[in-house]
């Protein structure tokens, strides 16, 4: 099988409040990829939910394996309406299994879900809840450019609360994009835990990439070769650092994907 022409390497560490307690960490990560379909998979476990961290676990795997699927069986899918109705047939695919599952105890697993399905003709993004993606994706003079995609609306205007995939009206608040752009390289899913480090919002206005911070976890991955043991060590020792501790407590995840292969 040929190789996929995606450089991905992830991880989730436990934030300074669950290190304190000793809870297990709630976020998750994941990802699958051959040469036709990638699929980039992050979740954030509800906090006050018993099983969340389980939930976020089995959110990523589902959603590796039933996007996976949906966008193989598509091959060479035009960019389009189709490949929002295929992220939102996947979605429904993980939701249905998620929810039989844990029947009535659905919600002591909640969790978000956010999903990045890469092809070479297209990207597509479908997110539930307050996880967010940023890519790569051009030069502008000859400097690197990065664009945070949409994310799904906010519950209310005068709320911080989030839908998870166990949330009656989920398919409702998903969120789905296609982006026919070959000039994406790279590519960068979070959870909400490294929002105040990977987002800015100048002036008060909307969030955009904070440039700094994703260009330097980006370009550490554009070296060719496998991720080294090091590599790791020191993406998780940035995640648990004082510096982005003092900006949020909680969980975080940094899943990212960087071309290998020109296409």
């Amino acid at each position: 099988m040929a190789a996929s022409p995606w450089r991905i390497h992830g991880l989730s560490v436990e934030g300074y409040r669950h290190r304190r307690t000793g809870t297990p960490c709630q976020d998750a990560c994941t990802y699958v990829a051959s040469a036709q379909v990638t699929v980039l998979a992050v979740a954030d476990g509800a906090g006050s939910r018993p099983h969340s961290d389980q939930g976020a676990l089995h959110a990523v795997e589902l959603a590796a394996e039933h996007f996976r699927r949906r966008a193989a069986a598509a091959s060479g899918c035009p960019p389009g309406t189709e490949v929002h109705d295929l992220l939102a047939d996947a979605f429904h695919d993980v939701a249905k299994i998620f929810l039989d599952t844990y029947g009535a105890a659905a919600p002591d697993y909640a969790t978000t879900l956010t999903v990045v399905v890469l092809t070479p003709g297209w990207l597509g993004h479908l997110s539930v809840g307050d996880g967010f993606v940023v890519v790569r994706a051009g030069t502008e003079d000859g400097q690197r450019q990065f664009h945070l995609l949409p994310q799904p609306p906010a519950v209310s205007e005068y709320s911080n609360e989030t839908v998870f995939l166990t949330s009656p009206d989920a398919p409702r608040r998903l969120h789905t994009d296609c982006v026919a752009d070959p000039r994406v390289d790279g590519v960068l899913l979070s959870t909400d835990g490294l929002a105040q480090a990977a987002l800015s919002t100048p002036g008060g206005g909307p969030p955009q990439p904070n440039t700094s911070f994703v260009e330097a976890v980006l370009r550490s991955l554009d070296t060719p070769g496998p991720v080294t043991d090091s590599a790791s060590e020191n993406i998780a020792a940035l995640l648990r650092s004082d510096r982005l501790t003092s900006l949020n407590g909680d969980d975080k995840t940094l899943l990212r994907a960087v071309r290998a292969v020109t296409p």
